[in-house]
């Protein structure tokens, strides 16, 4: 609605998960070459953990977006409310397995025969589990028997698991310990840093074709990394908003008044919130 108003090519506050956008800070980018690394090196389990927001989807696009590149096989499974048979079901439909696809024993024998396929060509099968957190335990037991296929070369089917941190401490779970004892690589994605949030506006806001910021003064980009507490999918929404503001009031620099507005209809709240608005109060009510 707002990016012809701000000679934006495209919408540079998206909420969707896009690599286009990506930020590449440097834990962003020691992640993703981990979760490379670990593709490559046929290590095995891989965890990736991370708070609501800070990019964990959007990581896994990126690794999508090398498998399809590299011409790897691979299974993504997004809905992690699942039981074990439809999780199997799931993974033979991805991998486009020629078997009875609501058959366990089926789909065991045709992945078998296939990460033997792949391994002999010298390649690697992965699969990828989002909201790996809300997995039940039968599932992850699964998933950890999935493990068990590897010759002397390493492991045949890369599993990487991405998810809150409720994840490590299910993971932590007395009955989970053979699984726990199998990831070798574990990564995790923390809120960014005033001066990253600074860049990571930056750089969308270039990659939608503004070259230098215009519209967030410095002192109102101080405040939305506060009051969105670094976390990226928070800055999006929070700028997106802005923008939309700004625009509706003809605008072209965004102030702390929309900032307040904005955050005020988001119901957002941060690290000092009540005592900034009890002065407001009080004068109010004066």
């Amino acid at each position: 609605m707002y990016n012809a108003f701000f000679g934006f090519a495209d919408s540079p506050f998206n909420l969707s998960p896009d690599p286009t956008f990506f930020y590449k800070s440097q834990q962003h980018e020691e992640a993703l070459a981990n979760l490379i690394y670990g593709v490559q090196s046929r290590k095995g389990f891989i965890v990736l953990t991370g708070e609501v927001g800070t990019g964990k989807t959007t990581m896994l696009e990126c690794l999508r977006d090398y498998l399809y590149a590299h011409r790897i096989e691979f299974a993504f499974l997004f809905n992690s409310r699942i039981k074990p048979e439809e999780m199997y079901e799931m993974i033979a439909y991805d991998l486009d397995l020629r078997c009875d696809r609501t058959s366990k024993t089926e789909v065991i024998y045709a992945l078998n025969e296939l990460l033997i396929q792949q391994v002999s060509e010298g390649r690697t099968t992965v699969l990828i589990v989002d909201e790996a957190h809300n997995l039940d335990w039968e599932v992850l037991e699964e998933i950890r028997m999935l493990g068990n296929f590897e010759n002397r070369g390493g492991k045949l089917l890369q599993v990487i698991l991405a998810g809150q941190p409720e994840l490590d401490r299910k993971l932590d779970a007395p009955n989970l310990r053979q699984l726990k004892q199998r990831i070798v690589l574990r990564c995790s994605l923390k809120a960014f840093l005033e001066g990253e949030t600074f860049e990571y506006v930056q750089t969308r806001l270039a990659k939608a074709g503004m070259e230098e910021n215009k519209v967030f003064p410095p002192d109102l980009m101080a405040e939305i990394h506060l009051r969105s507490q670094g976390i990226p999918r928070l800055v999006n929404a929070i700028c997106d908003n802005l923008l939309l503001t700004a625009f509706a009031l003809e605008s072209r620099i965004c102030t702390m008044e929309m900032l307040d507005e904005v955050t005020a209809d988001m119901r957002l709240e941060w690290p000092g919130r009540r005592l900034r608005l009890r002065p407001q109060l009080a004068r109010g009510g004066a």
